[in-house]
């Protein structure tokens, strides 16, 4: 990824990770970082309104390692939904998940979602689990909360760069569209899978973990 506008963001989260930058000045960093991968997915959509070839629909399946392999599901599908990709998680031979997605927004989601993972397992073995809590279910509930948080954030970036762009709206709804049909496709007879009980305590320190989340990332995925 060349885009000189995620040459930017490089630039940006390397002032936000150094040890040196105050917590008031790394929070301004990932803001603007966050606000400026929004740009690129509107850009690249924009870009590709005349001609589609530019950014196909595609899929991939990305396969999930335990430990909390359906807490990771969530994640990525935190990230993958503001980016206006489809999820359809599958656990029949482990955990896996089936994205589907125009190919600059597929390749948002995988930058960040393992940027993101790191960043969970970083703030996870940071936070103690209280002496009253089970661990895992601490951790699940945890993992659940940096999701959330990261989710909304994403939606709010998400949103500003669409109103920043005129016409970008009626453009990214027929985006939508095509990756709703290819999913259906691959998926006619889809169910939606009930809402996971987490009895975890974790949930507002993950909350906040998510927060503060550096939102951007140039590393690739690798599985």
């Amino acid at each position: 990824m060349t885009d000189p506008l995620l040459a930017r963001v490089r630039k940006l989260l390397a002032k936000a990770e150094d040890p040196a930058c105050t917590p008031a000045e790394a929070e301004a960093f990932t803001a603007k970082a966050t606000e400026l991968i929004a740009k690129y997915g509107v850009d690249r959509a924009l870009l590709a309104a005349d001609d589609p070839s530019l950014d196909p629909v595609g899929d991939r399946v990305v396969p999930l390692d335990p430990p909390y392999a359906l807490d990771k599901a969530g994640l990525l599908a935190a990230v993958a939904v503001p980016f206006r990709c489809r999820v359809v998680r599958k656990t029949r031979d482990g955990v896996q998940v089936h994205l589907f997605g125009h190919a600059a927004d597929l390749e948002r989601v995988e930058l960040l979602f393992t940027s993101l993972l790191v960043q969970a397992a970083h703030g996870l073995s940071a936070v103690p689990v209280p002496a009253h809590e089970h661990p895992a279910a601490f951790r699940r509930s945890w993992l659940a909360g940096f999701a959330h948080a990261v989710g909304t954030r994403l939606r709010a970036a998400e949103q500003a760069a669409q109103e920043a762009a005129p016409g970008a709206a009626l453009v990214l709804v027929r985006r939508s569209d095509l990756v709703e049909r290819r999913m259906a496709e691959a998926y006619p007879k889809l169910r939606t899978a009930g809402r996971r009980r987490l009895a975890g305590g974790g949930l507002e320190q993950g909350y906040a973990a998510g927060q503060a989340a550096s939102l951007a990332s140039v590393s690739p995925l690798t599985g």
